[in-house]
């Protein structure tokens, strides 16, 4: 069965990471999807002539706000549909998600709101997972669905290297550990630790203070999320941790071509 490989990142601003490496990552990982979270640029930027030849599908759903979050997708895949957000009341525009629909699969990018400082949004965030997760489930019913992204909450104990000192800190409360718990508990899996379940101080991202990344002193928060019709098809999950650029690394996934074409 022939894959394709698909990575995900959190690039922390696109134009600044198009400034360092984004091009030679590119070339030398050649992914077939690559899917973007806090691009913080708007939907026209230029991108370099070599990745519009290598992605010839591109699609950005950045915030309202400049500046600020905002997703892509580039594909060398052409898909059926593509689509942002999900219903829900009262979410701001923050180019959170966006869906491609592929023949016979439904490719999910997403960037997880965070709690922020003092958990001022955690309210507001368990809201918002509550309403993805039954985007998922909706997607789920109709074919397959591959979700990734930064998701803000590293799930267990051995995704985060400083556990009981973070235990209310945001991307680690109980609450948020608890409603991704429901999100796999809805029929996902996810990718890394179905085939690494005992893996420790793999993270994929890293505080910029203190020499966090150096130091390995990380948080696992980044995932492919896979359904369980995939369980026996996707191969080789991994946290590309030697790639710089951003405070994240990417992550990636192998999954059967022919659904994708």
């Amino acid at each position: 069965m022939e894959k394709i490989l698909l990575h995900s990142w959190n690039v922390n601003g696109l134009r600044a990471v198009l400034r360092k490496n984004f091009e030679s990552y590119a070339a030398e990982y050649s992914p077939d999807i690559l899917c973007l979270q806090e691009i913080k640029c708007p939907a026209d930027l230029q991108l370099p002539p070599a990745i519009e030849r290598a992605f010839p599908h591109r699609f950005f759903h950045p915030a309202d706000k400049p500046g600020y979050s905002g997703t892509a997708v580039l594909s060398k895949f052409a898909p059926l549909s593509v689509s942002t957000n999900f219903d829900g009341e009262n979410h701001p525009q923050e180019g959170r998600v966006l869906t491609l629909e592929f023949p016979k699969i439904f490719i999910v990018c997403a960037y997880v709101p965070n709690s922020q400082n003092e958990l001022a949004r955690l309210d507001y965030r368990m809201r918002w997972d509550a309403d993805f997760r039954d985007h998922l489930s909706a997607l789920a019913a109709k074919k397959p669905v591959a979700a990734c992204g930064d998701f803000n909450c590293a799930h267990e104990p051995i995704d985060i290297a400083n556990p009981k000192s973070n235990e209310r800190n945001a991307g680690y409360t109980i609450e948020e550990r608890t409603s991704f718990s429901q999100t796999l508990a809805a029929g996902f899996i996810d990718t890394f630790r179905e085939k690494n379940p005992t893996t420790a101080k793999a993270y994929s991202w890293w505080s910029y203070r203190m020499r966090a990344r150096e130091r390995n002193v990380g948080w696992r928060i980044d995932y492919w999320l896979v359904s369980e019709a995939l369980k026996d098809e996707f191969s080789e999950p991994e946290i590309l941790a030697d790639v710089l650029g951003s405070d994240h690394c990417p992550v990636a996934v192998r999954l059967p071509r022919e659904r994708f074409a």
